[in-house]
C-alpha cells in the first residue's frame, strides 16, 4: 500500500474546489495507509489552450446539464446549492491568485499554504460575499484579512507575484499538466505503492483512484428494500 497524489488546481474552477475541500477531509485516513496528498496550482486557461479543451459552459447543452450537476455535486460534498455560485465576472482570469500561490507554497508552511488556497476558492465562490481576487487590491484585502500573514508578508507576497520566478513557476506547473494529458481541473497524477504512476481528472473518480492505490473503500449500492431507512 502507500502512494502520493499530486492535485493540480485553479481557483476558477468549481469542481477543483470540491476536490480540495474532499481531499483535506480525507488526509488523515489516507496518510493512515502512508498515502501522501500535495496541492499544486495551475493555470486553467492555459490548459484549455494548450490541450484544445473548450470551458463547458461555452457549449449550451453542457452549460445547461451543468446546473443540475453543480447543484448534485454541492450536495454530495455537503454544501447547499447556494453555498457556492460562480461570480458575476466569471470566468475569471487568475495568473494573479495562482502566481500568489505557487510563492506562497514555496514560502510558507504546508498548512498556511493549504488554508490560504481554501480560503481564496471560498473568496471566489462563496455569495453573497464573493471577492474578485484576479483585482490586486481585493486580492490584498483578502489576504490581509486572513490573519495567516503579517502584513509585511502580504507585501513580499504581491511582489512576487510580478516576479519571473513564480510566473515561471506557474507557467512550468501548468506545462507539466500538459505534459501529462491534462485537458482540465482537478488534475491529479497518482503513484501507487508499486511505484506505478497514472492520471486522474475529476470530482467524481475518487473510487477508481482508491482502487489504483489499493485502499479499502466501500462502493455505492442501492439497499435492499426493507433498509431504506439506513441510508445516509
Amino acid at each position: 500500500m502507500g502512494g502520493h497524489i499530486d492535485c493540480y488546481l485553479d481557483v476558477a474552477s468549481f469542481y477543483g474546489y470540491l476536490t480540495l475541500v474532499y481531499l483535506l477531509k480525507q488526509r488523515a485516513r489516507l496518510a493512515s495507509y502512508d498515502v501522501t496528498v500535495e496541492f499544486h496550482p495551475i493555470f486553467l486557461g492555459g490548459v484549455n489552450v494548450g490541450s484544445g479543451n473548450k470551458p463547458p459552459w461555452t457549449l449550451p447543452a453542457k452549460a445547461a446539464y451543468g446546473k443540475f450537476d453543480g447543484d448534485r455535486a454541492k450536495k454530495y460534498h455537503g454544501f447547499k446549492t447556494t453555498d457556492i455560485e460562480a461570480p458575476s465576472w466569471f470566468p475569471p482570469l487568475t495568473l494573479l491568485p495562482q502566481r500568489a500561490l505557487c510563492y506562497i507554497q514555496s514560502a510558507f508552511p504546508a498548512h498556511t499554504y493549504e488554508a490560504i488556497y481554501l480560503l481564496l476558492f471560498r473568496a471566489m465562490w462563496t455569495p453573497p460575499t464573493q471577492t474578485d481576487i484576479t483585482n490586486p487590491a481585493l486580492l490584498v484585502t483578502v489576504l490581509s484579512e486572513s490573519t495567516l500573514f503579517t502584513p509585511q508578508e502580504v507585501t513580499a507576497i504581491m511582489s512576487a507575484v510580478g516576479q519571473k520566478e513564480w510566473k515561471d513557476k506557474l507557467l512550468a506547473n501548468t506545462q507539466k499538466v500538459l505534459e501529462q494529458g491534462a485537458f482540465g481541473s482537478p488534475w491529479m497524477w497518482v503513484r501507487n505503492g508499486e511505484g506505478k504512476e497514472e492520471p486522474f481528472f475529476g470530482s467524481d473518480r475518487f473510487h477508481f483512484m482508491w482502487e489504483y492505490l489499493g485502499l479499502p473503500w466501500q462502493d455505492i449500492e442501492i439497499l435492499p428494500k426493507g433498509r431504506e431507512k439506513a441510508k445516509l
